[in-house]
């Protein structure tokens, strides 16, 4: 039963010899007691002698109205009920009412109507679509309410009277009345369109296609015969903004509505010869979404965002100028059985940006295993500053070796995070995270003090031994958004490390671009007695005349050089070493020395790479040839040993 929110119209029937209103129908399916009134004494009552106002009432009333009996068949109708339904009132009687407005088309509306007639329900409303003799169809509020019991119904066939007080009551009827509610279904359902639409492009809106969305989701396929999957391109418009910026709004809202009309006409071409188009929606702003329901797969959807990104490449007339535009596509394609609304959403918003990153222009299909990383990533940065405070990080040292005797000189300071649900990882996990998110700072003073701390304690340890410098590596985040100068100084003094046993990796890029304050702070730390190392040399702007004017006093030549050193495989067969690297790392390393830099050597991994750095003149070298990074305790064996072999 649908319930209107319609004002309910009052009907009459007759009541010892007077005419008693039948109360308003209450809420549908809420039963409400319908008054009985009292006979008169000695009073009969029939339609006879209720006599012709009664009939009048009835005839004459705008409502339409009919009695029907206790078995379902009409009694009476008025000539209001015959109009609505396009039959003469006399045709009405003896015809099963159900029949006449419908009321068996569902199980729940019979069941009640039913129990109407039986006594057992107080009154039914209900809201039918019926159809007019000539053609056209209407809607009409149907309420049924029962008539007082002991009167008879109004033009029954054998005008039996009713008796007074003390005499047996007839059976009770009900009343059947019906208001044509089709105006106002029409203003409800022009309302429903402008509200679910958008006013600038006549798409469907966001409240519009997650409707469409949810329900095509809560369909089981066995229902609409379907392939039970789901598709969903989610597509924004590139470089829109700078239209709205430059030319306004006005041309804006244009432009949307030119890119509707073509998603609409994809949509058109999309569909055709399927059981259905795509829905196109505007969702906001300069974003659209194309809703495939039972999509067959994702070359389906992906012909469709090909199609899209051709239809959008012809340039746009808008108000005598021509506008370009081209969109970046997230692609989705599913089985709809435990997907949701949200869910399906996510993931392509997820792969929108994916689409954007990728260079724009173009789409992309949605990848699991790329998401999961992204909700990796997305886990780790939300427990970063939490995981400072409740220290689940770790420091990991890897010696620096001297190429000439093998003998420790130093180590760098490798952070580890073991993460509860991740185990250890490594700095590539995390690191970037931490510098776009700042809490690159604490992190950071948090190794520079316990690695400080750490080389104090081996010194203190082996003090017949030379002690060795421990190298930190530096964000540069760290250098703009905290005091580095007063932090390092600070541990130093804590810890009574000196300035000359504390070495700051940067890499070549960020030292590369220092100027302002990185640049002061970096003099400053070089005037307090610290080494500036420059981490990765080679692979960045390596721009030697602006090193030269930096306060620098080591390099530590990238990996990529050190591997050219041994022979490569190629189609099967052993490539020779890459003499042209080996020059490189010799001018380098010549340069360096001439600037008065010393060069330490990263990624040493064989014997032959050890032998050629120490040929050409490398000073220390870094890498698994010696050791992989290690706890203190290992480096404190190493201390005692004095040198380093191949672990």
């Amino acid at each position: 039963m649908t319930p209107s929110g319609g004002e309910p119209a009052a009907a009459v029937a007759v009541a010892g010899g007077r005419a008693a209103p039948v109360p308003p129908p209450g809420p549908e399916g809420v039963p409400e007691p319908v008054p009985e009134a009292a006979p008169g004494p000695g009073v009969t009552r029939t339609a006879e002698s209720a006599g012709s106002p009664f009939r009048s009432v009835f005839d004459a009333a705008p409502l339409a109205m009919a009695v029907v009996d206790r078995e379902g068949l009409v009694v009476s109708a008025n000539d209001t009920f015959g109009e609505l339904l396009g039959l003469e009132p006399g045709e009405l009687a003896g015809q099963a009412a159900a029949e006449l407005v419908d009321l068996a088309s569902d199980a729940r509306t019979w069941q009640a109507y039913r129990a109407v007639l039986r006594g057992r329900r107080a009154r039914l409303r209900c809201v039918r679509h019926l159809k007019h003799p000539d053609g056209h169809s209407r809607w009409v509020q149907v309420t049924l309410a029962p008539l007082p019991a002991g009167d008879t119904p109004a033009g029954a066939p054998d005008g039996t009277p009713g008796t007074g007080s003390g005499a047996a009551a007839c059976p009770p009827g009900v009343l059947l009345s019906l208001a044509d509610i089709s105006v106002r279904r029409e203003l409800q359902s022009r309302l429903r369109h402008l509200r679910m639409h958008d006013p600038v492009t006549r798409l469907p809106n966001r409240t519009l296609f997650f409707e469409r969305l949810s329900a095509a989701l809560e369909t089981e396929p066995y229902e609409r015969g379907g392939t039970g999957r789901i598709g969903l391109c989610y597509l924004d418009l590139d470089g829109f903004k700078a239209v709205n910026d430059t030319l306004g709004h006005r041309i804006g809202d244009r432009l949307l509505a030119a890119v509707a009309r073509r998603l609409t006409a994809c949509a058109d071409e999309a569909g055709y010869g399927r059981a259905s188009a795509p829905l196109v929606a505007r969702l906001g702003g300069d974003e659209f979404a194309l809703l495939v329901e039972d999509s067959t797969g994702t070359e389906q959807l992906a012909d469709l965002a090909e199609s899209v990104l051709t239809a959008l490449q012809e340039p746009f007339d808008v108000s005598g100028r021509r506008l370009s535009v081209s969109a970046s596509i997230g692609v989705v394609e599913r089985q709809a059985a435990g997907t949701s609304a949200t869910a399906l959403m996510q993931a392509a918003d997820t792969t929108l940006y994916w689409a954007k990153a990728d260079g724009r222009a173009r789409w992309t299909l949605f990848d699991p295993e790329r998401n999961a990383t992204r909700m990796t990533r997305q886990a780790l940065v939300s427990t970063l500053r939490a995981a400072v405070e409740r220290g689940e990080f770790t420091l990991e040292y890897q010696p620096l070796v001297a190429m000439a005797d093998g003998r420790l000189r130093g180590v760098e300071a490798l952070v580890r995070w073991r993460h509860p649900q991740f185990g250890v990882l490594t700095p590539n996990r995390f690191i970037t995270l931490a510098e776009e998110d700042g809490s690159i700072v604490p992190l950071g003073r948090w190794i520079l003090a316990t690695a400080c701390r750490q080389a104090r304690r081996w010194q203190l340890e082996h003090p017949d031994e030379p002690p060795i410098f421990v190298s930190v590596n530096v964000a540069v985040r760290q250098v703009w958004d905290s005091d580095l100068v007063a932090d390092v100084a600070e541990v130093l003094a804590e810890t009574g490390l000196a300035p000359r046993l504390l070495q700051l990796e940067l890499t070549e890029s960020a030292v590369m671009g220092s100027a302002g304050r990185p640049l002061e702070a970096l003099r400053a730390l070089s005037d307090m007695g610290v080494h500036i190392a420059i981490d990765d040399f080679g692979t960045g702007y390596s721009n030697l005349a602006y090193l030269s004017r930096l306060p620098v006093s080591a390099l530590k030549l990238d990996g990529s050089f050190v591997r050219g050193f041994q022979p490569g495989q190629r189609a099967g067969e052993a490539e020779p070493p890459s003499p042209a690297d080996e020059v490189i790392v010799e001018a380098m390393i010549q340069l360096a020395h001439r600037l008065g830099l010393t060069v330490t050597a990263e990624c040493v991994e064989t014997s032959d790479q050890a032998s050629r750095l120490r040929r050409i003149g490398c000073d220390t070298g870094q890498g698994w040839l010696y050791s992989r990074p290690v706890s203190p305790d290992r480096i404190s064996e190493l201390l005692d040993g004095h040198a380093c072999g191949r672990r």
